[in-house]
């Protein structure tokens, strides 16, 4: 089978993380969650203390952090920074309120965005995120935009805090989801916005199961098309 670049993008909520891991352990694909170098950059600045606003300092830590991706036993990668693992505390609810103003800078996205097409290049990637058919690998054989309605992504929001150990109020995470949405749809960077050529999937009803295997069915075709061709 062809080895091919699958861009999963949509907003918070939307499942495209949960999709992602299961496409890329049915095709025996490599799974990168890109918002995580994101998210490790806000990691260590919330922990040098580096202001949001600062953007000079932003790009200098994103251009030499180094994160280590290790792809785990379940199909889930985990991550490290100077040797500590640190996939839980990227997830975590200071990280989740700054992580939109430290992506939107345009140093920063540039140097994450070298490092994640490096690796797309390799083929054979399942990447998600919010710019993945867009910017990072435009020219993926294969794009997909999941949808859902706000109740349904505020209730999956809160349930992945609750599993990670964080017990909030749902009208703190409908927050926290109009916030992300608001600023990722409206930065000048990189926008969140389906690609032109993005297959847009509501999820709202579907199960992961289906999720999934629509996106699996998506990418068999394409390689179907491209052998025949």
């Amino acid at each position: 089978m062809t080895n091919l670049q699958i861009a999963i993008d949509g907003p918070a909520g939307s499942g495209k993380s949960t999709a992602a891991r299961q496409v890329a352990k049915e095709l025996g694909y490599i799974y990168v969650d890109t918002g995580a170098l994101y998210r490790a950059v806000a990691l260590v600045a919330l922990r040098q203390k580096i202001d949001c606003s600062d953007e000079n300092l932003l790009a200098r830590l994103a251009q030499t952090l180094d994160v280590d991706i290790r792809p785990q036993s379940d199909g889930n990668p985990a991550y490290f920074i100077k040797g500590e693992e640190v996939t839980d505390k990227l997830r975590s609810p200071e990280v989740n309120n700054i992580v939109s103003q430290v992506a939107k800078i345009p140093a920063v996205r540039t140097a994450v965005t070298q490092k994640l097409q490096a690796i797309g290049n390799l083929g054979g990637i399942v990447m998600d995120g919010r710019d993945i058919g867009t910017v990072v690998l435009p020219t993926a054989e294969v794009k997909v935009f999941l949808t859902a309605d706000l109740a349904t992504r505020v209730a999956r929001r809160q349930q992945e805090l609750l599993e990670r150990g964080f017990d909030l109020p749902s009208d703190v995470v409908k927050e926290e989801v109009l916030k992300r949405d608001h600023e990722d749809s409206k930065r000048m960077l990189a926008p969140l916005k389906p690609a032109s050529d993005a297959y847009i999937l509501d999820t709202t009803k579907l199960t992961p199961e289906q999720v999934v295997q629509t996106i699996v069915d998506l990418v068999r075709q394409k390689q179907q098309q491209q052998l025949s061709s």
